[in-house]
C-alpha cells in the first residue's frame, strides 16, 4: 500500500499561501515612513526645478548654489546648524502631541513667548553670574512655553475644545502679547525699532567652533524622547492613548492627565527653542527674528512621520534650505521665497496620508470624535 505523504494526498493539498512579508507591495508598505517623505521631496524639488527654469536659471546650478552656501564653508555650517536647532525642538513639540492623537499648531506662539521670557531674564538680571543666569533664562523660556501649551491641553482635556482651534488662537494672542511688550515695557530705551535690550554677555550661549551649543542639546533631547516612547511606561501610555483612547480609559489611564502632560512637554520644548535662539543667535528679542520657526516645526514633524529621531535629518534639511535661501538670490537672482514654495509642497504631500489616517481614526470613534470624552478624562489630577 503506497504511503500517504504527511501533508495529505496530492489532490487534497492546499495551495501554497504567499507569505505576508513578500512582494514589492509589502516592501513599499514596510518602508513607507521613509519612502513617502523622500517622494514628497522629489516631487517638490521637481516642481521647483520647473519654476526655476521658467525664470531662465539652470535648476542644477541653483540647487548646487543653495547647498554649497549651507555646507561648504564654516560660516555656512554654523548658520545651518543654528537654524536646525530650534527646528528640531519645534518638530518635537509637534511630534509628541501627535503620539497622543493631537495636532499642536501652537509651537510658534510657545516659541516666541519662550524667546521673549529668556530675553527679559537675560537683560534684567545683569548681576547674576553666567552659571546661574543661563539656566535661569532657559528655565524661564521653557516654563512660559509650557504654560502656553498647558492652556490648550486643559481646554482639550476638560472641555473637549479642539486643539487645532485653540492653538491657532493662542498663536495670535501670543503674537499680540509679544508685540505689546517689545514696543512697551520691554522696549530698549532710545531705540526706534521694537526690540528688547541686548542680554548680558554672560547670558550668551557660545558656539563650539562651527557647532552652536544648542545643537547637541537638541539632538540629545530628540534621542531622549525616542527612548521614552520606546522604553518607558510614559511612552507606552502616550502611544496607547493616541492609538486607542477607549482601551486606554478602560485600562485605567487618565486621558486628561496624559493629554495635558503631552502638551506641557511640547510647549516646554518649543519654549526651549525660543530661548536658545535668543541666547545663542540674536542675543535679544527682536520683532520677526524667528518668523515661521514654529510653523516649520509642523513640516519637520510630518517629514519625520512623528518619529523623534527623524526630526534631526528633517530639521537639517529645512535648516539647509533656510540657510542657503539668501545665497540663492545673490548667486542666481531667484527670490528666496522659492524655498517657502518647496517646503509648502513638501508639507502638503507628506501631510495628506497622516492627516487622512488621523481624521478617519477619529471619525470611527464613538460617541465623540475626539480622543477625549468628558466622562473618561479622569480629570487632571
Amino acid at each position: 500500500m503506497p504511503e500517504v505523504p504527511a501533508d495529505g494526498p496530492a489532490n487534497t493539498r492546499r495551495p501554497a499561501v504567499p507569505t505576508r512579508g513578500g512582494g514589492p507591495l509589502a516592501a513599499v508598505a514596510r518602508f513607507q515612513s521613509i519612502l513617502i517623505p523622500v517622494l514628497a521631496l522629489a516631487v517638490a524639488f521637481g516642481i521647483g526645478a520647473i519654476l526655476i527654469r521658467a525664470q531662465g536659471v539652470n535648476p542644477t546650478y541653483a540647487y548646487t548654489s543653495l547647498f554649497q552656501a549651507a555646507w561648504f564653508s564654516s560660516d555656512g555650517i554654523l548658520r545651518t546648524l543654528q537654524k536646525a536647532t530650534p527646528l528640531i525642538l519645534t518638530g518635537l513639540a509637534v511630534a509628541i502631541p501627535l503620539r497622543v492623537g493631537l495636532f499642536n499648531i501652537g509651537a510658534q506662539g510657545q516659541l516666541i513667548l519662550g524667546g521673549l521670557a529668556s530675553a527679559w531674564v537675560g537683560y534684567r538680571f545683569l548681576d547674576l553670574p553666567g552659571i546661574v543666569l543661563v539656566p535661569f533664562a532657559i528655565a524661564m523660556g521653557m516654563a512660559v512655553g509650557a504654560f502656553w501649551s498647558w492652556i490648550a491641553g486643559v481646554l482639550k482635556a476638560q472641555r473637549n475644545v479642539h486643539e487645532v482651534i485653540s492653538t491657532i488662537m493662542l498663536n495670535s494672542i501670543a503674537a499680540g502679547l509679544v508685540d505689546y511688550f517689545i514696543a512697551g515695557p520691554f522696549k530698549e530705551p532710545g531705540q526706534i525699532l521694537p526690540r528688547t535690550p541686548e542680554i548680558a554677555e554672560q547670558a550668551m550661549l557660545p558656539d563650539l567652533g562651527i557647532v552652536p551649543v544648542g545643537f547637541p542639546l537638541a539632538v540629545a533631547l530628540a534621542a531622549l524622547v525616542a527612548w521614552v516612547f520606546a522604553r518607558t511606561t510614559l511612552g507606552f501610555r502616550f502611544t496607547t492613548v493616541g492609538e486607542n483612547p477607549s482601551a486606554a480609559g478602560y485600562a485605567g489611564m487618565k486621558l486628561g492627565r496624559t493629554i495635558t502632560l503631552a502638551m506641557l512637554i511640547a510647549g516646554a520644548l518649543a519654549g526651549l527653542g525660543g530661548a536658545i535662539e535668543t541666547l545663542g543667535v540674536t542675543h535679544r528679542y527682536e520683532s520677526g527674528f524667528n518668523a515661521g520657526l514654529g510653523f516649520d516645526g509642523i513640516t519637520i514633524a510630518l517629514l519625520a512621520r512623528g518619529n523623534p529621531l527623524g526630526t534631526i535629518p528633517a530639521a537639517l534639511l529645512v535648516g539647509t534650505l533656510r540657510a542657503g535661501a539668501s545665497n540663492l538670490q545673490f548667486e542666481t537672482g531667484i527670490q528666496p521665497e522659492v524655498v517657502d514654495m518647496l517646503l509648502a509642497i513638501t508639507l502638503l504631500l507628506v501631510s495628506i496620508p497622516i492627516l487622512t489616517k488621523l481624521l478617519f481614526r477619529k471619525s470611527a470613534q464613538e460617541p465623540v470624535s475626539s480622543p477625549v470624552s468628558a466622562p473618561a478624562t479622569g480629570g487632571l489630577a
